[in-house]
Formats: structure tokens, C-alpha cells, sequence
């Protein structure tokens, strides 16, 4: 889209912008890539592998609970290390899902996939904590530090691994649909490292700011891909309507 221009650096980000048949703000179905399908594929192994072995951290510390005296120490590490794995993943496999995201028609299915981190959390952390309060062979105070340690983990895991904003098929589809109708039929979007907003305009003055040196250029869904970036600039969205006479109902902000 043409502006007044930026002195900012511009990076492209890759991917063309290809023009659409309709100026309509309809959904269409939303195909991601096969890069990154491939992308989403290899990070949803690497998440998986972290889980497995954040699972596995906790059979461990399962295990030095039965053999007293416990060593306290060692089963702290053994839950920081059992966190650590498990954040990890559940960052992994969220990113994958930005990449691949999950159609909203199988509600089961889009469920599980956003929330597996969730999931995971419990299984790789609940157990132990139940156990930790349970267990005959650590004392009132052991108890104490280490069931709220791990506790403390639980919840972090868990938060970590909460999708509170899923990507959806769907979702990509509408947001992509309302670039285009508001964008000459293009999918291209500019956004910053800090921002939350994708912007029509490389020259809109929510992006050209003295604490923004460089602006990327992309579609939408890389803009979420890479930032998780979902939200159109109202700004933006007003001055392509006010610019082209269009429905003003473009401007209103897509799911």
C-alpha cells in the first residue's frame, strides 16, 4: 500500500503479496505452508521430547521419595529441572500452533492441540504434588518447602502452557480477509519488535517512533507466527477506509 513513506530500516520477512479476487470481507479457508508445516512439524517434536523428558524427571523424583532418608536437595533440582523441560515444550508447541494452526470445526481437537501444555503440566507435576503431601518419609517442614515449591512449579508450568488466545484456521482467515479488503487485495502488513499491532501504513506514527528502528513486512500470518501479533492497527484500519470510501464496517476489529 502506498504512504508517505519511512526512514526507518524496512525488513521483508519473506513471502509474496498476492492479490485476492474479492474485495468482500469473507473468510476463506486458511492453508498454512508447507515450510511451515515443516516448521511446525520439527517444533512439535522437540516439544514433545521436552515433555517426555520432564515426565521422566518426575518418575525420578518419584522414585528418590520412597527411598528415605529423602534428599531434599536433590529433589528441588529435580522439580526446577522437571519446570524447565516442561516450559520449554509448551513454548515450543505453541509456536508450532501459530505456524499450523488448528481448525475450530473439531472443537475437541482444537482444544487439546492449543491446551496440550496445560495438559502436560498436570500429568508432569500433579502426581509428585500429591504425593510430596502424602509421602510418610518426608517430615512437617520438608513437606512444607518442598510441596510449595512444587506447587509453585505446577502453576507455572500450567500458566505457560494455557493458550489464552488460540490461533485457529479461522481466525487467520478473517483477519487475512480484512487486510485484503481494506489493502488493494494484498496481503502485507508491517509490524515492529515490540509491537501488538499489525499496520497497513509503514509509515503510520504508532510504528515510527524514536524507540523503533527497524519495521517488518509480511503477511498476516507472519505476523503472528513470528510475534503473535493479532490485532489490526484501528488507526490504520480508519485511514484505508476513510482513504478509499469503504464500508466502514472494515474497520472494525476481525475475531
Amino acid at each position: 500500500m502506498p504512504d508517505k513513506g519511512t526512514r526507518k530500516k524496512l525488513t521483508k520477512v519473506g513471502g509474496k503479496e498476492v492479490p485476492s479476487t474479492t474485495s468482500e470481507r469473507a473468510p476463506r479457508s486458511f492453508v498454512p505452508t508447507s515450510e511451515s508445516k515443516g516448521k511446525a512439524k520439527r517444533l512439535r517434536l522437540f516439544a514433545i521430547i521436552a515433555w517426555i523428558v520432564a515426565i521422566g524427571i518426575e518418575i525420578g523424583a518419584i522414585v528418590l521419595l520412597k527411598k528415605p532418608p529423602v534428599n531434599t536437595t536433590m529433589l528441588i533440582v529435580l522439580i526446577a529441572a522437571d519446570l524447565i523441560f516442561a516450559v520449554v515444550g509448551s513454548l515450543l508447541w505453541k509456536k508450532s500452533n501459530r505456524l499450523d494452526p488448528a481448525s475450530e470445526k473439531d472443537k475437541f481437537k482444537f482444544f487439546v492441540q492449543n491446551q496440550l501444555g496445560a495438559i502436560i503440566s498436570v500429568i508432569a507435576f500433579l502426581p509428585l504434588v500429591i504425593l510430596i503431601f502424602t509421602d510418610k518419609n518426608l517430615d512437617k517442614k520438608q513437606k512444607g518447602i518442598v510441596g510449595a515449591i512444587a506447587v509453585a512449579a505446577l502453576l507455572i508450568s500450567g500458566i505457560t502452557g494455557v493458550d489464552f488466545n488460540p490461533p485457529s484456521q479461522e481466525k487467520y482467515a478473517e483477519q487475512t480477509a480484512q487486510v485484503e479488503s481494506l489493502n488493494n487485495g494484498l496481503n502485507q502488513v508491517f509490524w515492529t519488535k515490540s509491537g501488538r499491532s499489525y499496520h497497513l501504513y509503514s509509515d503510520c506514527s504508532y510504528i515510527n517512533t524514536d524507540r523503533t528502528s527497524e519495521i517488518f513486512e509480511g503477511t498476516v500470518a507472519q505476523a503472528r507466527e513470528l510475534k503473535n501479533i493479532t490485532d489490526l492497527c484501528d488507526f490504520c484500519a480508519r485511514r484505508s477506509v476513510k482513504e478509499k470510501g469503504l464500508d466502514p464496517k472494515l474497520a472494525l476489529p476481525a475475531r
